[in-house]
Formats: C-alpha cells, structure tokens, sequence
C-alpha cells in the first residue's frame, strides 16, 4: 500500500490534470472554429497525452540520483523496489500511448502535423527524462514541462480534431506557457534550499533565485501583454478577455516572491497555491470560453 502511494505521488496528479485541462483546450478551440467533434480521437488521445505525461514524470524517478532520497530514510531495498515499480508502470504507460498512435496512423486520424507534434511530445518525454540528457536535472525541466503541458497537449488536442494547425491556436497557448514557466518557477521556491543541498538542477538553482525573480515576473507581464495583442494577429480581445480574470492571481504572485526576494518570511502555502491557480484557473477559463462559443 505504501509503495502504490508513493507511485501515485510520483505520478505528478498534478501535472496530469492540467496536461488534461489543455488538452480539452486544444479540443475547444478546434470546435469554436467550426471543426466536427470526432469523440473516440478525442478520447483516445486524451489517455495517450496522459499516459506520455505520467511516463515523463515516472521516468525521471527511475533515474533519480543516488545522492537524492526517493521517501524518507528510505532502505537500498525500498528504493529499488520503487523505481521497478516506476520503471513498469511507465514503460506500460509509454506503451499504450504508442499502440494509440499506431491506430490512428494505421487508420489516417493522423495527418503530417498530428505526426509531428506527437513526435516532440514524446522526445521531451525522453530528454527530460532519460540519460544520458536527462534535462530536468540540468536546469531545463521547468521550462519543458510548460511547454509539454501549456503548448504540445492543446496543439495535439487541435490537430487530432483540424487536422491543421490555426494561429489561434498560437495566440493561446504561448502566453499560456509562460504563465506556466511562471507557474514552475514560483513552484520551485518552497524545496529551494533542499535543492541547494541535494545539487538538484532545477531551473531555480541552476539560475539563482536573484535572476529568477524578474524573470518570473517579466513572464507573467508578458503573458498578458499577448493576450491583450490578440487583436493585432485578427482576434476580438472579447475571445480572450476570460485570461486576464486572473490578473489577481498575477500581481498576487509578483508581490509575494518580489517580498521573498527582500527577505521576508514566506508563506509557502499561497504561493504554492496562487502559483497553480494563476496557470490552472486562466486555462479553465479559456477552456470554458471556447466551448460555450
């Protein structure tokens, strides 16, 4: 029971949710512009984005250094036994997402973009991942996990349903990913000096956190500074105004690591919180749109 926990903690529940909320936001927006819902492609390529999302997640485990403690005062025993068990299950997991990708191929759902992006989506799994790359350790895992979750799954959502790609597609999901990145980077806060003293290379100890301010934060000004130009790439800013219902959640987030920064005590717990809600509440909101349009 034990060990089925801690895989399902090593899963990332929260990655996989937002992987999902995307990817239905990829779907929205290919509906809003008048392409017929194919539901069985849209179910199946929901569980084959999910099951790519948990491989990269476990398989980063498999490989975790020996240096870094899997669980608490964990045994040699205990934790070979763990990353057997992770081995397994994404090996399992990256296995289903393929036999998915061959039925689609096999019965022409995929067309060469599908194909292409699809492709990517699986090589950042295993750069991420897998030595000898293994870029979530080398300072790179925040940033491809925003662009895996906020950009890959909506656009393979978009494809599987158009079958081409759409500039709208592009005016959502790039600000969307970098209140992603934003969102990572403030994740990274609460276990920085662990970090520190584990040498794990996440984005936040590679950079330091001195220059990893201002860019979270010129991330999140930037963001909505896109969404706000969606009328100068053909869109009504009416398509979009649901985003900047989460201006709160942004100048929120600004002041508590700008207060970190000077030194104050932090409150981890908000902004963990706030930093998910930023991300997962203006995907939500976008999703909504589209689908009631």
């Amino acid at each position: 029971m034990q060990r089925l926990l801690t895989i399902l903690r090593l899963s990332r529940p929260l990655y996989l949710l937002l992987a999902a909320l995307t990817y239905v936001l990829g779907a929205g927006i290919a509906r809003y512009l008048g392409n017929p819902q194919d539901q069985p492609v849209f179910w199946l390529g929901l569980f084959a984005v999910l099951m790519a999302q948990l491989t990269m997640s476990l398989l980063v485990e498999v490989f975790r250094p020996f240096n870094e403690p899997i669980i608490a005062e964990e045994t040699r025993a205990e934790r070979k036994a763990i990353q057997d068990a992770a081995l397994y299950v994404s090996l399992s997991a990256l296995t289903g997402a393929g036999v998915i990708a061959f039925f689609f191929f096999r019965d022409h759902s995929l067309g060469g973009p599908s194909i292409l992006f699809l492709a990517i989506f699986l090589f950042i799994v295993i750069i991420y991942s897998v030595p000898p790359l293994r870029l979530a350790a080398k300072g790179f895992g925040e940033f491809l996990l925003a662009i895996q979750i906020a950009y890959l799954a909506p656009s393979i959502a978009f494809l599987l349903q158009a079958g081409s790609y759409h500039r709208l597609l592009n005016v959502t999901a790039i600000p969307l990913s970098m209140l992603a990145f934003a969102a990572f980077i403030a994740l990274d806060f609460p276990g920085y000096s662990e970090d520190i003293k584990y040498e794990r290379g996440t984005f936040l100890s590679r950079l330091g956190w001195e220059r990893a301010v201002p860019l979270h934060h010129a991330l999140i000004v930037a963001a909505y500074f896109l969404f706000a130009a969606a009328p100068l790439f053909g869109f009504s800013l009416s398509l979009l105004w649901p985003a900047f219902l989460t201006l709160p959640f942004a100048f929120l987030q600004i002041y508590l690591l700008y207060n970190i920064a000077l030194g104050a005590k932090p409150i981890w717990t908000l902004l963990t919180a706030n930093a998910i809600a930023l991300f997962g509440l203006t995907a939500y909101f976008l999703t909504l749109t589209f689908w009631l349009r």
